[in-house]
């Protein structure tokens, strides 16, 4: 089993498959047992279980303000 990924408020993730309204890119609006992500093409929320996040997760596009800097 791999590793949790880091993920933190704010971050901007492609996922793998297209949203309905054609966008792709979501930003992440909750923490927790399920990841609460806000797709930027039309605003609509959705709810994912952790595990299923990190399986459809294709790239991070930008990382949060609260994500540490790179060394």
């Amino acid at each position: 089993m791999p590793p949790p990924i880091d993920i933190y408020l704010g971050d901007v993730v492609q996922m793998r498959k297209g949203h309905p309204c054609g966008g792709d890119t979501w930003r992440v609006v909750r923490l927790g047992a399920e990841i609460g992500i806000r797709c930027l093409t039309c605003e609509r929320k959705v709810l994912l279980p952790r595990a299923e996040f990190e399986r459809r997760v294709k790239r991070f596009v930008e990382r949060g303000p609260d994500a540490p800097l790179a060394s």
